[in-house]
């Protein structure tokens, strides 16, 4: 930043001369350059921004003084110093005068001072100043440079920005949802409190009523998506429009690149479910006020679903992500269709995490409603076939919603195992058995169990392609009543009878006892989810 009139009133060098301030103009213009002359007229000499050093010989006709200073207002130039006792002994009125009435500065040496120390103290500050200007430009460019090659997050490029600033800045969208943000100096609650209200009114004004925010759209001309804002930083006003207009860059470069993969705000929705689940965030006030500011309702209660897909299998990855960023912008829609709002996370390609804002009135139809909704516009997709969503409990407090994720995550995973069924949603209650059984299904111990129940009739169905273990999961599903297996397969009895004694024979075991029925129950649902598990893909 260029030295001021004050600010070189206060070098040694100056304050040597004992420098008495005549004509008090404004003393906070920024000095480009200090020009040293006797010569009466200046006008040719000047470029702008100039302080005039002079002994004065130009002063001593009567009247001169006038158009003297006149001409240096008029070439632009900021101040004038100067010396007396060399041509006069005293300022002239005349300079007084024409100095007041063109509030120019004037300041008057009273001793004997070497003007070449003066330019060279002043001189050197302003070529310092301007190294240091090249240098934070350079170190500008070069961050964001390696940025934009490491294909850095949104959060990354932001959290740069500001540790250049040493401020808060904040990356909103059109709608003024915040997708990323640093505070400094200021917790998250006070920077983003109200946040939407406060950007759509244009943030504060100093006491001139000139803007405090710095804001820089980002994007393309024409095609600008967002808006990054220094609400407070300290640093030169050129150094934050630098500083913001090349994270700007760097951010459209960004998106550009992964403009394909999913929206900037399921990104940030997204980065802050993690964060709520891993437990980054420990301050609900925090969490709220993140949320609102992604668009997440006030509300009385928060409702944890989880929704798992069954998807076709495919080596191209492409099209995987794209049908994920299909399915979250359906979910997403459908709950916006509902009147509703959430945080939605796209955790694994075949899940999808929400976290809903639930108000306390809404009943279960309400939410059956919602899910359905839901499940129409994901099975849409092309690529998608089932899916299910499972429900944990609701909260009043959003941390406590966050972590109830892995109770919806484990009933939508268990539910995925479940014979396909319109059904809208899942709780904890409905899983029962296959609940526990998912929980313990990796366990090499509970494999040999499943194994050891069923290996015969698995290797004998192999060998000759039939269907035994469909009709014996239809007995046990029947609870044992022949005659309605009998009607539902639509076979005579005296076949099915035959079919099951086949079974007994290869089981090892009587069908009509009642533990062995449920052995050979719990050994089917182990195989059940064990075939169900994996990417959600077959």
């Amino acid at each position: 930043m260029q030295p001021t009139i004050a600010d070189i009133l206060e070098l040694p060098v100056v304050q040597a001369g004992a420098p008495e301030v005549v004509c008090d103009g404004s003393l906070d213009q920024p000095v480009r350059w200090v020009h040293v002359s006797d010569l009466p007229d200046l006008s040719d000499l000047l470029q702008g921004g100039e302080l005039v050093l002079t002994t004065g010989p130009a002063l001593t006709e009567i009247g001169a003084g006038g158009r003297y200073l006149e001409g240096l207002a008029a070439a632009g130039a900021v101040g004038l110093v100067l010396e007396l006792g060399v041509h006069v002994a005293e300022v002239p009125a005349d300079v007084i005068l024409a100095g007041r009435s063109l509030r120019f500065p004037v300041i008057a040496l009273h001793r004997q001072t070497r003007f070449v120390a003066i330019t060279e103290a002043v001189h050197r500050s302003i070529v310092a100043d301007q190294y240091s200007e090249v240098d934070y430009a350079r170190r500008v460019h070069e961050i964001f440079t390696d940025l934009g090659m490491r294909r850095a997050s949104l959060a990354e490029i932001v959290a740069a920005a500001a540790g250049l600033l040493e401020g808060s800045v904040v990356l909103e969208d059109l709608n003024r949802q915040v997708l990323a943000f640093t505070a400094v100096d200021i917790s998250t609650t006070d920077l983003l409190e109200e946040w939407q209200r406060r950007s759509r009114l244009g943030g504060p004004v100093d006491a001139a009523g000139e803007p405090i925010w710095t804001i820089t759209s980002v994007g393309p001309t024409g095609q600008e998506w967002g808006r990054l804002i220094a609400p407070a930083a300290t640093a030169p006003g050129q150094r934050i429009r630098m500083t913001l207009e090349r994270a700007a860059q760097a951010l459209a470069l960004r998106r550009m690149v992964e403009q394909d993969l999913t929206t900037l705000e399921l990104q940030a929705q997204s980065g802050l479910i993690d964060e709520l689940r891993t437990g980054t965030i420990t301050d609900e006030a925090e969490a709220l006020t993140r949320a609102r500011a992604l668009g997440l309702g006030s509300t009385a209660d928060y409702l944890p679903l989880t929704i798992r897909l069954r998807r076709h299998s495919t080596s191209d990855q492409v099209a995987a992500q794209q049908l994920r960023v299909r399915a979250l912008d359906a979910a997403t829609h459908a709950v916006g269709v509902a009147r509703m709002t959430a945080l939605t996370a796209g955790r694994r390609p075949d899940q999808i995490d929400v976290l809903l804002a639930h108000p306390t009135n809404s009943s279960d139809q309400d939410l059956a409603t919602l899910c359905t909704g839901v499940r129409t516009a994901l099975l849409r997709i092309t690529g998608i076939d089932h899916c299910v969503i499972g429900v944990g409990s609701s909260s009043h407090r959003l941390l406590d919603a966050a972590r109830g994720l892995a109770e919806s995550d484990h009933v939508a995973e268990v539910a995925l195992s479940f014979p396909e069924s319109d059904r809208p949603f899942h709780r904890v209650g409905d899983i029962r058995l296959r609940g526990l059984i998912a929980l313990i299904r990796d366990d090499p111990r509970v494999q040999r169990f499943a194994e050891t129940e069923l290996r015969n009739i698995l290797d004998y169905q192999a060998r000759h392609d039939g269907n035994d273990v469909e009709i014996l999961r239809a007995f046990l599903d029947v609870g044992g009543n022949k005659t309605e297996l009998a009607a539902r397969l639509h076979i005579s009895r005296p076949s099915l009878y035959a079919r099951l004694a086949r079974i007994e024979k290869l089981l090892g075991v009587s069908l009509e006892d009642a533990e062995s029925r449920t052995s050979l129950h719990t050994a089917l649902l182990i195989l059940d989810s064990r075939h169900s598990t994996g990417s959600g893909e077959y």
